[in-house]
């Protein structure tokens, strides 16, 4: 089964930065693409940032410059120069075949 932990959110003031971390369990890690998706109140989920198991990235035109992507043991995705708009609920997500998984989520708030 595969199991995504997401770690690192929280409340941060506009312009600061946040780390979130995601551990996937077994294989899939290694073998799978890595996403980080964001749902805001009253919003479709949208996606921020991929990455690729060779490491090719994409993000989302509202986070590009700001969020960096990236992946070791672990996907990160660090965000820099938040903003207000950025407060969602950050969920990790990978795709194995025809199959989606998610993580719980971590809540990002940032105040203006």
């Amino acid at each position: 089964q595969v199991q995504l932990v997401e770690s690192g959110g929280g409340l941060v003031q506009a312009g600061g930065s946040l780390r979130l971390s995601c551990v996937a369990s077994g294989k899939i890690f290694r073998r799978s693409a890595m996403g980080w998706y964001r749902q805001a109140p009253g919003k479709q989920r949208e996606l921020v940032a991929r990455i690729t198991k060779d490491g090719t990235t994409y993000y989302a035109e509202s986070v590009q410059g700001r969020f960096t992507i990236s992946r070791e043991n672990a996907v990160y995705l660090q965000m820099n120069n938040l903003k207000p708009e950025d407060t969602a609920v950050y969920y990790c997500n990978t795709e194995v075949g025809t199959l989606t998984y998610w993580g719980q989520g971590t809540q990002v708030t940032v105040s203006s």
